[in-house]
């Protein structure tokens, strides 16, 4: 099984920024213009592009999808989205904007129907995020956090036909202290299908710790801060893994 690392570009206000544990307070902008970001990311080699709309998550829609699309259209690489998806119609429209996957979080705790049959419609073009707090889901931009438990709703969506899942520890997002990996691999193994680490990648190590687990289905890593102050140098991070 491959090993992709997922370069982050997170939007608010149209500028690529990255948030402390998901705290909106906590803000650092990196740069104005996040197409030329994914250009840079796609010319060091990066095999795909995460995009989270941090707009969308708070608000429950898209809200920076026109430039969703247009970073998108641009680079030659495939891009996935998440952040306020939550109907079908906004789904569909991010698709045909030429994203090549969906990220479903709030959602697949709230419209548990909604999630199954974009499942069965779009299949491996959608992805279910799990964002943890404490081993339980959180939602809405990570401000509420639930009573479902990560593990036992990647079971009941993977046998409605879920392929990915994006799992974030939030406690350690952000805080560059290493990924759960523990938690990531545990993941996997209950659900039976490929899961992407995020949050936490801080060095090349804890990459090199995540890759060591491919064939227990940790398929890859999207990796933010990290690329961002140079403490991870993509090009050198991809010849490693």
């Amino acid at each position: 099984m491959s090993f992709i690392i997922y370069p982050a570009i997170d939007i608010r206000d149209g500028k690529c920024v990255r948030l402390v544990q998901g705290d909106y307070n906590q803000e650092t902008i990196y740069n104005e213009n996040p197409l030329e970001v994914a250009q840079a990311w796609e010319a060091q080699g990066g095999q795909w592009i995460h995009l989270v709309d941090l707009d969308g998550a708070k608000a429950g829609r898209p809200v920076n999808d026109k430039l969703i699309g247009e970073i998108a259209r641009t680079v030659k690489v495939p891009v996935q989205v998440g952040g306020g998806l939550r109907t079908e119609e906004d789904v569909d429209r991010l698709l045909s904007l030429g994203v090549t996957r969906v990220i479903l979080g709030t959602a697949a705790i709230e419209d548990r129907a909604f999630v199954q049959s974009l499942l069965a419609k779009h299949g491996e073009n959608v992805a279910i995020g799990l964002d943890a707090r404490d081993g339980f889901v959180a939602t809405r931009g990570w401000l509420e956090t639930s009573s479902v438990k990560a593990e036992d709703l990647a079971v009941q969506l993977a046998e409605h036909g879920a392929k990915t899942f994006i799992f974030t520890d939030i406690s350690r997002d952000g805080m560059m202290g290493g990924p759960n990996v523990e938690a990531i691999v545990r993941l996997a193994q209950v659900s039976g299908q490929t899961v992407i680490a995020s949050g936490g990648v801080s060095r090349t190590e804890d990459l090199e710790r995540l890759a060591a687990e491919a064939a227990n289905g940790v398929g890859g890593a999207i990796v933010g801060k990290a690329l961002y102050t140079g403490s991870i140098r993509l090009e050198e991070a991809l010849k490693l893994v």
